[in-house]
């Protein structure tokens, strides 16, 4: 008896004293950048101000280069640009916001290495010597003079003291297109993002991480209700703890939407909340639908031509898969009326691409670059997408080596940083 009580013990201490890990975004009020004389920038400075620079101070932290590109996201009439700087060493991304302050622009916000908890306020400054002529000129001239970032960043909330500088090398390439698709929406909950896995909020900001398309898990409730869930149980990994365990689909929507709060408080969205978030705050121009559910896909079928057809509606060309990972998902595809029409992502083998005549063709990353299998792809008219790539070296590869049309990451802004910065 004496025995279970210490081990008892043992173990609330040990979980008691177990580190929480956490990488919350900085607090990045500027009294400057809210000055009430402050401007937002133009759509012609946004775009002077896009390209690849080479950093000077803050190589340390930031690498010896990053990609810089805006994204927005859209609320209603309201519309918010963010400048984000895709950098070079690991996983570190800056994201900020940009005003113009009479002949003096200003770039405010916060940096994050997705590796690890690290995170500060990041500063940016363009004043009389730094082009900031050129780039506040309405104009559109041959000649781009030096344009030098510069600026100070910290660590968490603590006012930025540390120089950092950039310079303008080149624009950022374009020249063969690449789908940069962001794992359950923009990444994991595990890499303590602003948002949790699987979100309408983390889809909001997936274009700033460096997507251009994303990836969600699609699984139906107890009353077949389609929502976005990675896990096939609910679980601690995910959720606040709550006491609920099992399967999603023991669950009724009402159940989930009333009682289960993921890890940063949100609610388990829908299919339908994250395709209205899709089509109507961001750019993104491609969703992947990976069917993590058995039986009918009619539903699932349904609102993948609903949204295609809002998207289409709006001017916007956005292309949404329904993803097929086994062959249990492949023997319900097949009873689609009409399965061979049906835009989808195929990722078993080359023949399963054929029967089902999917647009995409995704075989995983540790299967090597397969370059003869991809031209075969593209001969037929498909593309091929290869996932899931993490690793900045192997990213690397694959677009030197490679001939992928898209790579799906949990760490978009490094695809990002390869794919912009490419020469």
């Amino acid at each position: 008896m004496m025995k279970q009580y210490c081990v008892a013990i043992l173990c609330m201490l040990i979980f008691s004293c177990k580190k929480k890990y956490e990488a919350p975004v900085p607090d990045a009020r500027w009294d400057l950048f809210s000055s009430s004389t402050a401007t937002v920038l133009t759509h012609n400075t946004r775009n002077k101000l896009e390209g690849v620079y080479s950093i000077t101070d803050g190589t340390d932290v930031f690498g010896p280069s990053a990609a810089l590109k805006w994204s927005y996201t859209a609320n209603g009439r309201d519309t918010t640009y963010h400048l984000s700087m895709f950098c070079e060493r690991q996983v570190v991304y800056v994201i900020c916001e940009g005003k113009r302050l009479d002949s003096t622009i200003l770039l405010n916000g916060y940096w994050r290495n997705v590796v690890n908890t690290e995170t500060g306020l990041a500063r940016f400054t363009l004043s009389k010597n730094s082009g900031v002529g050129y780039l506040l000129d309405s104009s559109n001239p041959d000649t781009i003079p030096a344009i030098v970032i510069t600026g100070t960043f910290g660590t968490g909330d603590v006012p930025p003291d540390r120089p950092i500088s950039l310079q303008y090398s080149r624009p950022l390439y374009r020249a063969t297109p690449l789908e940069i698709v962001a794992h359950r929406g923009g990444g994991r909950t595990s890499d303590l993002l602003p948002a949790s896995e699987n979100t309408v909020e983390i889809i909001k900001m997936a274009s700033r991480l460096g997507a251009t398309g994303i990836e969600i898990d699609v699984r139906f409730t107890s009353d077949s209700v389609p929502v976005l869930y990675h896990d096939a149980t609910i679980n601690e990994r995910l959720i606040q703890k709550n006491g609920m365990v099992g399967p999603i689909e023991n669950y009724s929507y009402a159940q989930l939407n009333g009682l289960v709060r993921l890890i940063k408080g949100e609610r388990i969205p829908t299919l339908r909340e994250a395709l209205d978030a899709v089509v109507y705050n961001t750019s993104l121009r491609y969703v992947w639908l990976d069917t993590k559910f058995t039986g009918s896909m009619q539903k699932e079928r349904d609102l993948q031509v609903e949204y295609m057809q809002k998207a289409a509606a709006m001017g916007r060309n956005l292309n949404i898969t329904i993803g097929i990972p086994d062959e249990d998902v492949l023997k319900n595809f097949l009873k689609l009326s009409g399965y061979q029409n049906i835009p989808s992502v195929v990722e078993l083998t080359p023949q399963d691409v054929t029967t089902t005549n999917a647009k995409i063709w995704a075989p995983r990353w540790t299967l090597g670059l397969q370059n003869e299998e991809v031209e075969r792809m593209h001969a037929a008219g498909r593309k091929a997408f290869v996932w899931t790539l993490d690793v900045p070296e192997n990213i690397n590869k694959y677009f030197l080596q490679g001939k992928f049309d898209g790579i799906l990451s949990n760490y978009p802004s490094s695809v990002a940083y390869y794919y912009y910065a490419k020469q």
